[in-house]
């Protein structure tokens, strides 16, 4: 493999060229016109505009992305995550082009893609799942009569769902049908497809994925877990390995278990098990990300293995270079998710011109980055600016690099996601391991953090004031 097309932008686009680079890959980079002067375009080594900025008029477009690789020699083709890293067809197409598709083949992606169909391939392998039904369902009557049979409260999700879309907790039977025409019609508008599935509400849940990678000899590994429960709008917002709960026992289970999943779909790359973890520590499957994730470094950082290299090797059939018992964590590692967001608005989106844009530097600290100053945050796209990571040798050591990352970001022009970041890696609960994917709900207000951010303001002033006194009596001496 001498030349990869990475059919992204932003981070993920110059975090799959830089291992590319070092692996002596040539990189080729794909943009749309608002992206014409990205680090992403800068940075390959061959650079082709795609469309407009829509991402449906660029990074989108699969068949002009595959013309565009047979044009220029291209070998493999990197998809990063979202936009089509996860689209069967694209990979179909890939592949049938003689271009290899560095991700699953695409029956893994497909069968994975539909939470019921992943529920169905794993059946056989006595995985633990949430009680509910499996099977898609969109007569209301009959759903009503399942969910009264599971009990309230239920979970109502869009089969082909993801990022909390066509997702509906429904706490008492009298709200049962307004919510399920709600997630069916949100699932249709958002996937084309309204197929809903029914399933026990788990409360408290703490949010856990395993990482597994697995090569076309039939090997496969787990990397360990990534607790995920802080989350807004059922995006996660901050991750860290390892989870502050799971015990040797509990790991060892929910790996294998990771490590089934993978076995039931042929699984080959890189990919994410998702569990549910209760306030009993019983874990349930959840579903199966066939792509890279975007909360992979915390991973890479406790392990010392670079994840987008194991992807190009196993793309090229190499055999896994790692064994399971090759594996262990060293260390503990935070990432926080850096949006272009208001967390004093709702987390609405913030756009505008970067006018100040400086990254935090230093022992422990990595910053995974898609955009620099004098840049416009445009609106086509998800608002995430860049990843910071923090790395140390225990979980309080990698809090305090990462508090004092938080304050060297240096950002004006928008808001950020940054004074949240401060808030959640400051609250007691988080601290203290006590939280679950109900933190943002419980703890988190707009007005609580106004409230500490004046505190730190009037905090800086008398600071400054008592030096100014400090400085006035200074005597002065003539020259």
């Amino acid at each position: 493999m001498k030349k990869i097309l990475v059919a992204n932008r932003g981070e993920i686009a110059l975090r799959v060229m830089r291992t590319a680079q070092k692996m002596g890959i040539k990189t080729v980079a794909v943009y749309s016109t608002a992206d014409r002067n990205a680090p992403h375009v800068k940075f390959a080594d061959e650079a082709v505009l795609i469309g407009e900025a829509p991402s449906n008029q660029s990074y989108l477009l699969g068949d002009k992305i595959i013309e565009v690789c047979k044009q220029l020699g291209v070998d493999g083709i990197h998809p990063g995550y979202g936009f089509l890293s996860e689209n069967a067809d694209f990979a179909e197409k890939a592949e049938q082009n003689g271009i290899a598709f560095i991700g699953p083949r695409s029956k893994a992606i497909k069968i994975m893609g539909s939470k019921l169909a992943a529920k169905e391939a794993v059946k056989a392998y006595n995985i633990p799942m949430v009680p509910g039904l499996d099977e898609a369902i969109t007569d209301v009557t009959q759903a009503k009569q399942v969910a009264k049979e599971i009990g309230f409260p239920i979970l109502i999700k869009a089969s082909a769902g993801g990022g909390g879309k066509g997702m509906r907790v429904v706490e008492k039977e009298e709200e049962f049908e307004a919510q399920m025409q709600r997630a069916i019609s949100e699932a249709t508008s958002a996937f084309g497809d309204g197929s809903v599935f029914i399933e026990k509400y788990v409360g408290s849940p703490r949010h856990i994925e395993i990482q597994v990678m697995a090569d076309t000899h039939g090997n496969v590994v787990h990397l360990f877990e990534r607790e995920c429960s802080v989350q807004r709008r059922h995006q996660k917002v901050v991750e860290e390995a390892p989870s502050a709960v799971l015990t040797a026992e509990i790991r060892q289970a929910m790996g294998e278990a990771a490590v089934k999943v993978a076995k039931s779909c042929d699984y080959v790359g890189a990919g994410t098990v998702e569990f549910l973890l209760d306030e009993n520590k019983n874990f349930y499957f959840l579903e199966m990300n066939t792509r890279l994730q975007v909360e992979h470094p915390v991973t890479e950082m406790i392990t010392g293995i670079d994840l987008v290299e194991m992807q190009i090797r196993v793309a090229r059939g190499e055999v896994l270079p790692i064994k399971q018992e090759d594996l262990s964590i060293k260390g503990h590692a935070l990432e926080l998710r850096v949006y272009a967001e208001d967390p004093l608005s709702d987390f609405l989106p913030s756009i505008g011109n970067l006018s100040a844009y400086q990254l935090p530097e230093g022992k422990g600290v990595r910053v995974d980055n898609g955009i620099e100053e004098g840049m416009d945050v445009p609106i086509y796209y998800d608002p995430m600016l860049s990843k910071l990571i923090s790395y140390g040798k225990d979980r309080e050591e990698a809090l305090q690099i990462m508090l004092k990352a938080i304050e060297d970001y240096k950002v004006e022009g928008i808001f950020t996601t940054l004074p949240f970041g401060k808030f959640v890696f400051e609250h007691e609960a988080f601290r203290s391991g006590d939280f679950d994917t109900h933190f943002v709900k419980k703890y988190y207000s707009a007005d609580l953090l106004k409230e500490e951010i004046s505190k730190e303001a009037e905090i800086a002033a008398l600071v400054a004031f008592k030096q100014y006194l400090e400085d006035k009596k200074i005597v002065r001496l003539p020259n």
